[in-house]
Formats: C-alpha cells, sequence, structure tokens
C-alpha cells in the first residue's frame, strides 16, 4: 500500500443550486431547510463568502426513508388561511393563536396592497393541533386571560418572527464579529451607536450586518416595511438586545481587533543640497544680478579683427599692382 487515505475535504462540496437540484427542492425551500438546520452547510473555501454543501451531506438527506416527500413536508410553509384549514380551526382563531405567540411565523413577504403576509411551517402547526393540551385553545372559547391581551392589542408575530430569524442568523455566523452583525440587524442605528461608539467598530458590524429578507429595491416603500418588521421595537425587546450586542462586540474584540487604516506619517521633503559659497570680489557683488553682455561671434577665419578689411594681396598680384603705382624711370 502507497499509505495515502483519501480523506473528504470541502473541496468535494457543491453549490446550493446544484444540491437544491439533487434534492428535489426549490431555491425557497433548500434556503428555508438550511434556515431551519434540517440541511447542514460548510463555508465556500474559495473565498467567495458563500456556503456550501458536502456530498456526504446530500448522501445522507437522499437516504433517509421517504425521501424526497418527507424532506418537502419538513420545510413546506402555508398562510393563514390554509393553516387553519390544516388545524381544522376558523381563519380568526388562527389568527388570534398567531397574535398571542402561540403559533411562530417562519416567514413573511408583501402582498401586491404592501400587507404582511405571514407564513407558518405545516409540520409546526401539524404538531400543535395534535397536543392535547392545546385542545382548549383550538375549540370552545378562549381563556379570559388571553382575551384580555388580544383587547389590549398584543401582536407577538413579528416579534417571534425576529427571535426565530435571530437563530437562524447566528447558526450561519462563523466569527465574533458575524454574530454581532446580526444581532446589531434587529436594532435601529441610533441604538447601535450608543453601545458602540467606535466608528470603525460600527464599519466592522455593518459589513456583516445582514438586511431584511425579500427582494425589494432599496429605497422602496416595501424594502422600508421590511425595515420596520426587522427592527425591535418593544423596551424589553430592543433591551435584552441591546445587552446581548454588547456582549457579543466584547468577544469580538478579544477575537480580532477591528481594521483601522494605517497610522499617517509626514511625507519627508528631501532638502535641497546644499553648496559652498565662494568669495566674490565686491566689483563682481556689484554685478551679479546684471544681465550677461552679449558675446559677439568669432570673424571667420582668415578674416582680420575688424570685419569687411579686406585681406593685404600677396604673391605676384601685389608685385605687379607696386609696379603700375611707381612713376616711370626718367
Amino acid at each position: 500500500m502507497s499509505g495515502n487515505t483519501f480523506v473528504p475535504s470541502r473541496r468535494d462540496a457543491c453549490a446550493p443550486s446544484r444540491a437544491a437540484r439533487e434534492l428535489g427542492l426549490r431555491r425557497s425551500e433548500f434556503a428555508l431547510a438550511v434556515h431551519l438546520g434540517r440541511i447542514r452547510t460548510v463555508p465556500d473555501e474559495g473565498g467567495g463568502g458563500g456556503r456550501r454543501i458536502e456530498r456526504t451531506e446530500i448522501d445522507r438527506l437522499r437516504a433517509q426513508d421517504g425521501f424526497p416527500e418527507t424532506l418537502r413536508e419538513r420545510v413546506q410553509i402555508v398562510g393563514t388561511a390554509e393553516g387553519a384549514a390544516l388545524m381544522d380551526i376558523p381563519a380568526g382563531r388562527f389568527t388570534r393563536l398567531a397574535r398571542l405567540g402561540l403559533l411562530v411565523p417562519v416567514r413573511f413577504h408583501l402582498n401586491r396592497y404592501r400587507a404582511v403576509v405571514w407564513l407558518y411551517l405545516a409540520e409546526e402547526l401539524r404538531q400543535f393541533a395534535a397536543d392535547a393540551e392545546n385542545a382548549h385553545l383550538l375549540k370552545g372559547r378562549t381563556p379570559e386571560s388571553l382575551r384580555g391581551q388580544l383587547v389590549a392589542g398584543v401582536d407577538l408575530r413579528a416579534r417571534n418572527w425576529r427571535g426565530r430569524h435571530l437563530g437562524f442568523l447566528l447558526r450561519e455566523a462563523e466569527e465574533p464579529w458575524a454574530r454581532a452583525g446580526a444581532v446589531a440587524a434587529f436594532l435601529a442605528p441610533v441604538e447601535v451607536a450608543d453601545i458602540v461608539k467606535d466608528p470603525y467598530e460600527r464599519a466592522r458590524l455593518n459589513h456583516f450586518r445582514p438586511g431584511p429578507p425579500g427582494t425589494s429595491a432599496p429605497g422602496s416603500p416595501s424594502s422600508h416595511l421590511a425595515e420596520h418588521l426587522m427592527t425591535a421595537l418593544d423596551a424589553d425587546e430592543a433591551d435584552w438586545l441591546r445587552s446581548e450586542l454588547a456582549h457579543v462586540v466584547q468577544e469580538a474584540r478579544h477575537h480580532a481587533p477591528a481594521p483601522r487604516p494605517a497610522p499617517r506619517h509626514a511625507a519627508s521633503v528631501p532638502r535641497p543640497a546644499q553648496h559652498h559659497a565662494h568669495r566674490m570680489s565686491p566689483s563682481a557683488v556689484r554685478h551679479a544680478g546684471a544681465a550677461p553682455r552679449p558675446v559677439s561671434p568669432r570673424p571667420p577665419r582668415g578674416h582680420g579683427a575688424e570685419q569687411g578689411t579686406p585681406r593685404p594681396p600677396r604673391g605676384l598680384r601685389a608685385w605687379l599692382r607696386g609696379r603700375r603705382s611707381r612713376p616711370a624711370d626718367l
């Protein structure tokens, strides 16, 4: 034997789209199964920041009894009307139970009128209806204590969804700053700034801070409504999140301080080269600032000192010229 043993690595993992196809799930069903912890994922080693699914996890799910129907049933979601029919109760009673926090939404979406439509896990509704302890809530008159809460306007659907969604985000967080960003996602920016006063730490939080679920365009009315549902409004809920944020940020500081820009140093300006001063004569000092004198060009070679002066004739021509200038011999 060569001694080499094959060890499965995350390189054998596949993308969520491919895993959803192999498991017979729609993308929304697959994402919900991941949030619920029904499908285990691993970080993408390629550095893309996403999640991947190992081949062993896909094989485990495919080997379960009743696959793929059982897996689909575990991520089936229903609205109010369908949920009430599933539990065999009127839709009004279903809504009252959800407002009291007895039925916890798992998702929401906005319809064309921008009204919030809460969605619930069908599996949890079946379990609630099958529990004998809940029989008095499904039939007969609602208990007086619960009716008083409804009259006071209690509606815990958004709060319970936030608590569940925070659990989803914390399950996927891989480091303390990511967990801190998940907690900060449910607080208003002014609340976060009051807890985390350092701007570089707030920038680190914003890097990991997830936005509200949905595909609404940023700045649209639907996006603002989703942000409103994402933000804790009750005083006791906000206080708990503030305390949790302070605790998680403290852990993140010890784990890895928030990155900061490099300190600035004054740029060193090179000094001009120093020249040695030469002693100058007084006249040179007086004329140091005077304009330089124009330099006359040198006369052509072979000419006299003054330009235009003819050169004296030489040789036979000079002798003949000399004889002409003499008087005739008498």
